[in-house]
């Protein structure tokens, strides 16, 4: 799927997090207007949405080959971390990016749980948006790359 996208990295970066923002725009609206509750058709649509939208991002990541920084996978960072540090006996390179994925995970499953509390609309619209958001910065990389 990686490579239907766009054969060009920065167009597929763009794409791919435009797709991603309109899934989980859609999974906002269904969980807004149907009621989801556990084992319910509506709620199964919205897993499907969110399972999709996290496939596309999933690929993007394997087609950016950036190291450490798994989307669906904490343990291997966490790993990583551990087994290079110096405490360890390694030399510590990339521990900066690792701490940065795990504190940026750690502060988006706090919020998401935070926004949970309200409703299941509110943690959906703010990833859609972000999504939407880091796609428009991504806009200008897309340019160059033309």
């Amino acid at each position: 799927m990686a490579v239907r996208i766009g054969q060009r990295l920065a167009e597929h970066v763009t794409r791919a997090l435009g797709i991603e923002a309109g899934l989980v725009l859609v999974a906002a609206i269904v969980a807004a207007a149907a009621d989801v509750e556990p084992s319910s058709f509506w709620g199964d649509a919205v897993i499907a949405l969110l399972a999709f939208a996290m496939g596309v991002r999933n690929a993007t990541v394997r087609r950016l080959a950036v190291s450490d920084l798994t989307t669906t996978v904490l343990t291997m960072t966490l790993t990583g971390l551990a087994a290079d540090s110096r405490a360890a006996g390694g030399s510590g390179r990339g521990s900066a990016r690792r701490i940065a994925a795990v504190l940026a995970m750690l502060l988006g499953a706090i919020a998401g749980a935070l926004l949970l509390k309200i409703s299941l609309v509110p943690p959906l619209l703010a990833a859609a948006a972000l999504a939407l958001l880091v796609a428009v910065a991504y806009l200008p990389a897309t340019r160059r790359a033309a």
